[in-house]
């Protein structure tokens, strides 16, 4: 009782300073919490059962490398920000510069398609997980209805009211991060005091681990979107934001994943993308209903922000020959197809590497933009990634529940 009332407290006074005007009216944190809210969005809740089933002892590592991963991507990202900003009063990019550009929007377009797939399926699956209407079946339908909810919202009204959600969502699931880490490292200590920390020995080794890996790159994904906040912030702000949000979120993965790596046996939860609930409810009994409604919210949140920035992509992309709304109806009918014939884990691979496609293209812009400063070393750097992201696209593999 003393420890779901703390967690309680926890989160109240997280979301209370969240919401303190002196916080919520900082440009710098309201540019923070746009990349923040993707990166910890989805991740946060499939992360700790996967990795620990997959990866026991060295599940730490596994994250560890994620991270390491995502930040390098974000540095080639922020090369090409600080370049086109230094470059936008003295001279235009090269014509193959363009075209990768242009590229890379079409991907992102169609990996936020995949990524919204992603959102609305974790989100049919948190939605039934409480209820007696826990079946696939069931978080497929819900699914499917908040995609029409979503496509008749977008033809009709647009999502500008919708997106207000942004900054509750995100002051939300943040505060009820909190409280978890709070109730596991409650937990982690009680297992450690009485030498009851638990060591699982990995399912996945050698090339099957690194592949598994590949695909998980998109639950760490997010941070590209301070690259399309010129409208609202300059360039030094987006490469702050970008950078601080995967420091943020590193530490809040890395803390996680630490203090619940080693406290549960493989045997005391089936993995499933739902798997965290019934992990939480072995540490507090409020943490199942918080996780629920925060993965509600962030979902949702979420999946309207990358339906409204593949629908004004797409529009920017084709001149406006592929308008928004047509954008949402296509979005919406390739997410039913992902919904009903593929599970949550096969689409996080599908957007994996999509994304990982993107970020590949990103390296290459930067290996140009390095060639042209004379940075040779910088830009063998960044052609590493280029060639890493072909990788994650050629061999990630899904997770097998």
């Amino acid at each position: 009782m003393l420890l779901n009332s703390s967690i309680a407290a926890v989160v109240l006074i997280v979301a209370l300073g969240l919401f303190m005007p002196q916080v919520r009216r900082s440009s710098t944190w309201r540019a923070v919490t746009t990349p923040l809210a993707s990166i910890i969005g989805s991740g946060f809740l499939v992360l700790g059962p996967l990795l620990t089933v997959a990866y026991g002892d060295y599940a730490p590592l596994a994250m560890a490398a994620l991270c390491v991963g995502a930040y390098l991507y974000g540095a080639a990202i922020r090369y090409n920000m600080a370049a086109i900003d230094a470059r936008a009063d003295t001279a235009a990019d090269t014509g193959l510069q363009r075209n990768l550009e242009v590229a890379a929007s079409w991907l992102l377009g169609f990996a936020y398609i995949i990524s919204v797939a992603y959102y609305l399926n974790l989100l049919g699956s948190f939605g039934v997980s409480l209820t007696g209407f826990d079946q696939p079946i069931y978080a497929k339908l819900l699914t499917s209805i908040v995609y029409a909810i979503i496509l008749l919202v977008g033809w009709t009204l647009g999502f500008k009211s919708l997106e207000r959600m942004e900054y509750v969502s995100v002051t939300a699931k943040l505060a009820i991060i909190a409280g978890l880490l709070l109730g596991l490292l409650v937990f982690f200590y009680g297992k450690a005091s009485n030498g009851g920390l638990i060591f699982n020995a990995p399912t996945q080794t050698g090339l099957s681990a690194l592949t598994l890996a590949f695909g998980l790159i998109v639950t760490v994904q997010g941070f590209e979107t301070s690259r399309y906040l010129g409208a609202d912030y300059d360039a030094k702000t987006r490469i702050r934001s970008m950078r601080w949000s995967q420091w943020v979120s590193t530490a809040i993965y890395m803390i996680y994943i630490l203090l619940a790596a080693y406290v549960f046996e493989r045997s005391q939860f089936k993995l499933s993308e739902t798997a965290i609930v019934d992990m939480m409810a072995v540490v507090a009994p409020i943490l199942p209903a918080l996780l629920v409604a925060a993965a509600l919210a962030a979902q949702f949140s979420a999946a309207i922000a990358d339906t409204s920035g593949s629908g004004g992509l797409f529009a920017e992309l084709s001149s406006n020959r592929i308008t928004p709304p047509v954008a949402y109806a296509v979005l919406t009918a390739v997410g039913l197809v992902l919904t009903w014939t593929a599970d949550v884990f096969e689409i996080i691979s599908y957007a994996s590497r999509a994304f990982a496609l993107y970020y590949a293209l990103q390296a290459l812009i930067a290996v140009l933009h390095a060639r042209d400063q004379g940075q040779r070393r910088r830009g063998l750097g960044f052609a590493a990634l280029a060639v890493l992201g072909v990788l994650i696209v050629i061999f990630g593999q899904s997770v097998e529940a």
